[in-house]
C-alpha cells in the first residue's frame, strides 16, 4: 500500500519540541510497520498552520492526490496540527481527499480518518487547535494592550511625522510639517482628503520615502490614515482595527475598524491638538455617512440539523427550508428557517402527512443546551474521567521488548568476547588456522542473532506504538471536554454543522409541540468509550433522553 508524508513546522521553535528530522523518523517507524511504501514526501518548512494558503508542498500534494499520479491510500501526518490549524481548512482538505480515496493518519495521536471515531476527533480536534492557536494570540496581545495603557509606543515603524529612538516616539521636524498642513487644510477648509493630496503635490509638500516605498506624494487613502490616527495628537490607541474574517469564506480576512478601541495619553508629543484632531474626526464621520452604503450577500444560512432530525410520524429526515410569504397588499412577512419531512413532497414515491413546520432556532438551541448540560454533567464527566485514567494494558509486550534487550545484551557481550579471543591468538600456535576459522564462525553467528534480535526488538516497540495508537488518547478527550463550549462560541456556523454532524446520530421530536414549548424529544450521541444512557434537564424542566453510542455497536435506549 502507498502512502504520502507531509511535514512541517513554523518559523519558530516548535512548542511540541518536534523537529522535521523527527517528524520523518516517526512516520518511516509508522510506515514500516504497516508495510506501507512511502511514494512520496511532501515538507513545508517556517510554514504556519493558520490555513493552507503559502504551503506551496501541501497544495502540490493535494494536486497529486487528486491527479491519482502514486495511487496512494493515505497521508501520513506526525500530528494533526502538522496537517492544519484551521478547523475548516483540515475538513476541506481531508473531505476532498476522502472524495479521491485518500484518507489521513495522525501518527502521534493514533488517529485515522478511515475509521468510525477518526473523523470526529479530527473534526474536535482541530477546532481545539485553532481555540490554542486564538489563545496563545490573546496571550501575546495582553503584553501590547500594557503598553498601550501605559501610554508608551506600542511596537512597529513610527507613524509618519514620528522617527523611534530607544523605542520611544520623537518628532521628525521634517515630516511632522506635512501633518500639520493636512490637519489645518481639513479642518479649516472645505477640502476633502483627494483636495488635500492635489494641494501638497501643487505647493511642493513631498512625502518622505520609507521603507520599500518610492512614492514621493500624499494620496487620498494615507492622508485619511494620518487623520483618524489619534497618535497626532498626542494619544496611544490599541485595537482601533480588528482582523475579521470575510463572510462566506473560509480564509480570506479583512481589517474592519472599530469604534470601541483603548485610547490613552500617551508618553510623546502630539504635533496637532487634540481640539484639531476631534474636529477632524467630526468632518471624517459626516462625510462617511454622506457616502454610507450597505452590501447584502445572498441568502447563505446554514441548516444544522438538516436530515439529523427525524420525522416522528415517517422516520425521515426532516431538512432545513426558508419560508417567503407574502401578506394581501403584496407585502413580505419575515422570512423564518425550519425543518419539515421531506417525504411531504412525494420525493421517490414517498409520503408523509406530517405537515408541522419546526422553526429551526427553537429546535436549534434545544439541543445546543443539551450538548452543554451533557459535557457538564457530573456523571458525565465522571465516566470520562474514568475513562481517561485508564491505561492501555501494555505489560505483555513490555516483558518482551524487556526480554529482547536483555538478549541482545548477552549477544553483544558474547561478541565482544569472541572478538578478544580471536585477537589473543597466537598466530604461532599450530591449530591457529582451526580455531581462528571456529570463532570466526561463532561470531559469525552471533551477528546473525544480534540482526534478528534487533528485528524482533523494533517489530515489539513498533506493536506497542500500535496498541496505544488504537485507542483514542486521554489527552484528546480531555481536550473536548474542556473546549466543548467554547468551540460552540467560535465556531462557524458551518464548522458548527461538521461537528454536529460527527457527534450526533439522530434527534428525534415530539409530533406535537409540548405545553412547555418544547419538541425536543431525544438525541442520539456517537461519542465512542461511553456506554451510559442519561436524561438531560433543560431550562423549561423538560427532560430529554441522550443516548451516547459504543463505536462499535448500539446501545439501547432506556431514560435513567
Amino acid at each position: 500500500m502507498k502512502v504520502y508524508t507531509y511535514t512541517r513546522v513554523s518559523t519558530a521553535m516548535q512548542v511540541d519540541g518536534y523537529s522535521l528530522d523527527a517528524q520523518k523518523a516517526k512516520m518511516k517507524a509508522y510506515a514500516d510497520y504497516n508495510d506501507y511504501e512511502i511514494a512520496g514526501e511532501y515538507e513545508d518548512a517556517g510554514k504556519s498552520g493558520k490555513s493552507i494558503e503559502g504551503r506551496a508542498q501541501f497544495s502540490q500534494m493535494m494536486e497529486d492526490i487528486k491527479s491519482g499520479k502514486d495511487d496512494v491510500s493515505y497521508v501520513l501526518v506526525f500530528k494533526l496540527s502538522r496537517f492544519g490549524r484551521n478547523a475548516a481548512d483540515v475538513l476541506s482538505s481531508l473531505q476532498v481527499m476522502q472524495d479521491f480515496g485518500v484518507n489521513l493518519v495522525c501518527v502521534e495521536d493514533g488517529i485515522d480518518s478511515s475509521k468510525d471515531a477518526g473523523k470526529l476527533m479530527i473534526s474536535v480536534l482541530s477546532a481545539v487547535a485553532e481555540i490554542e492557536r486564538e489563545n496563545i494570540r490573546v496571550q501575546t496581545m495582553e503584553g501590547r494592550i500594557q503598553k498601550a495603557r501605559e501610554g508608551r509606543w506600542n511596537g512597529g515603524f513610527a507613524p509618519y511625522g514620528y522617527r523611534l529612538v530607544d523605542g520611544k516616539l520623537m518628532i521628525n521636524e521634517e515630516e511632522a510639517e506635512a501633518i500639520c498642513v493636512i490637519y489645518d487644510q481639513y479642518v479649516h477648509t472645505d477640502i476633502g482628503a483627494n483636495g488635500i493630496a492635489k494641494y501638497l503635490e501643487n505647493h511642493g509638500i513631498r512625502k518622505i520615502p520609507r521603507q520599500n516605498g518610492k512614492n514621493p506624494l500624499f494620496d487620498a487613502h494615507l492622508i485619511r490614515l494620518i487623520l483618524k490616527n489619534p497618535v497626532y495628537c498626542g494619544k496611544i490607541a490599541y485595537g482601533r482595527r480588528k482582523t475579521e474574517k470575510v463572510r462566506g469564506t473560509r480564509n480570506e480576512y479583512k481589517l474592519v475598524e472599530q469604534d470601541n478601541y483603548l485610547l490613552a495619553d500617551g508618553q510623546h508629543e502630539a504635533i496637532v491638538s487634540e481640539e484639531v484632531w476631534q474636529a477632524a474626526q467630526v468632518k471624517l464621520l459626516a462625510q462617511a455617512k454622506k457616502y454610507e452604503h450597505v452590501n447584502r450577500g445572498k441568502d447563505e444560512h446554514v441548516h444544522l440539523l438538516s436530515g439529523i432530525v427525524k420525522c416522528p410520524v415517517c422516520g425521515a429526515g426532516m431538512y432545513g427550508n426558508k419560508s417567503i410569504k407574502h401578506k394581501a397588499d403584496g407585502t413580505k412577512y419575515k422570512d423564518f428557517y425550519y425543518y419539515g419531512c421531506k417525504h411531504r413532497t412525494m420525493i421517490r414515491g414517498h409520503k408523509c402527512d406530517y405537515k408541522k413546520q419546526i422553526r429551526e432556532e427553537l429546535l436549534d438551541d434545544a439541543v445546543a443546551e443539551v450538548i452543554v448540560k451533557l459535557v457538564s454533567n457530573p456523571k458525565f464527566a465522571a465516566m470520562m474521567q474514568e475513562k481517561i485514567n485508564m491505561k492501555v494494558d501494555t505489560a505483555a509486550i513490555d516483558q518482551e521488548i524487556a526480554n529482547y534487550e536483555k538478549q541482545l545484551r548477552q549477544h553483544y557481550s558474547i561478541k565482544s568476547k569472541l572478538a578478544e579471543e580471536i585477537d589473543s591468538l597466537d598466530p604461532d600456535d599450530r591449530h591457529y588456522v582451526r580455531r581462528k576459522a571456529d570463532l570466526d564462525d561463532r561470531l559469525y553467528k552471533m551477528y546473525d542473532k544480534i540482526e534478528d534480535t534487533e528485528s524482533s526488538l523494533i517489530a515489539a516497540r513498533a506493536k506497542k506504538q500500535a496498541i496505544e495508537a488504537e485507542k483514542l488518547t486521554g489527552d484528546n478527550i480531555y481536550k473536548v471536554l474542556i473546549y466543548f463550549e467554547k468551540l460552540y462560541g467560535v465556531m462557524n456556523d458551518v464548522e458548527l454543522r461538521q461537528l454536529i454532524e460527527a457527534l450526533i446520530s439522530e434527534i428525534q421530536i415530539y409530533p406535537e409541540r409540548q405545553p412547555n414549548g418544547q419538541w425536543l424529544k431525544s438525541i442520539k450521541f456517537k461519542l465512542p468509550i461511553i456506554e451510559e444512557d442519561m436524561s438531560i434537564s433543560l431550562d423549561n424542566e423538560e427532560q430529554v433522553e441522550t443516548v451516547v453510542l459504543l463505536s462499535k455497536g448500539e446501545i439501547n435506549s432506556e431514560k435513567v
